[in-house]
């Protein structure tokens, strides 16, 4: 259904990671309708923001969302990401945020 959408590509993308913590780049942008290179900035942004933290396992990548961070928002920063994620069907487990250990 082309035109506008009530979540944006960072939303999207960010829903997907925390959903499917091992989801590819590939995949993600598939899913959206992004290029792949949109999504590796997405990530990106995400990264820098502290929303997902990534960590490589072997050939791929696995991701941890921090769901305490608030919105982005200026009217919403009061709700934390988690709560938003919750809502789109993302289950929290034990212990949801883990920290990259950089080697």
């Amino acid at each position: 259904m082309p035109g506008w959408k009530f979540l944006t590509n960072h939303a999207l993308v960010l829903c997907l990671i925390a959903q499917q913590p091992r989801i590819t780049a590939r995949e993600i942008s598939a899913a959206v309708g992004i290029t792949e290179k949109a999504t590796r900035n997405i990530i990106n942004d995400l990264e820098i923001d502290g929303y997902v933290t990534k960590k490589r396992e072997g050939r791929r990548i696995r991701y941890w969302v921090d769901p305490d961070l608030p919105l982005r928002s200026e009217t919403q920063q009061d709700k934390a990401i988690g709560d938003l994620l919750e809502t789109l069907g993302w289950k929290r487990r034990g212990s949801q945020v883990k920290k990259a250990v950089a080697v």
